[in-house]
């Protein structure tokens, strides 16, 4: 069948055009709306809305404006990229909220035991006591290198290197490269 002939049909709501068009379409489709939303269940989820969209607003379409696939493309491309606005989008990709980790917020006293379960930190100890401070902070406590550039009162730049070569260290003095 003549791609015109089934936009024509797709045009005017035949079900069978729909479907032809969907086969032709969806992969292509997936695959742009999955490289802006990252996430295959929720590209899936913006896919079918697209076709939904184009479906309802087939009228719209017009083979002077160029081809069908470019139409249904942008609207794809237009959908995907609202989704990535939306704030249950945004909501989606913070990190998990404190409630979460109310048991290790609450007992911060036994910090120490806690991140020791697989004995690393007999092996931090023996490092320089910058490179504990730098460790301490951000392997240990969870500090992001800003927060830790905070506290100790360095540059961002000294807590980076000094975090490569500690961590360096470490990998020499556990014979791991």
């Amino acid at each position: 069948m003549q791609l015109e002939t089934l936009v024509s049909q797709f045009q005017d709501k035949n079900e069978k055009a729909f479907e032809t068009l969907y086969n032709m379409y969806s992969e292509s489709m997936h695959g742009v709306i999955y490289n802006i939303v990252r996430d295959n269940d929720l590209a899936e989820e913006v896919m079918q809305d697209v076709f939904i969209k184009a479906w309802n607003n087939s009228a719209s379409y017009s083979v002077k404006k160029g081809r069908f696939f470019t139409w249904i493309l942008n609207i794809a491309r237009n959908a995907a990229i609202d989704k990535t606005r939306s704030k249950t989008f945004k909501n989606s990709k913070k990190n998990l909220q404190a409630d979460f980790f109310v048991d290790i917020l609450e007992d911060q006293d036994n910090l120490n035991e806690k991140t020791n379960a697989i004995g690393i930190k007999k092996f931090v100890d023996k490092l320089a006591k910058k490179c504990i401070e730098v460790i301490e902070l951000l392997y240990f406590k969870g500090y992001t290198q800003k927060e830790a550039s905070e506290t100790l009162d360095m540059p961002i730049g000294t807590i980076k290197t000094r975090n490569r070569n500690c961590i360096n260290e470490l990998r020499i003095m556990l014979d791991v490269n």
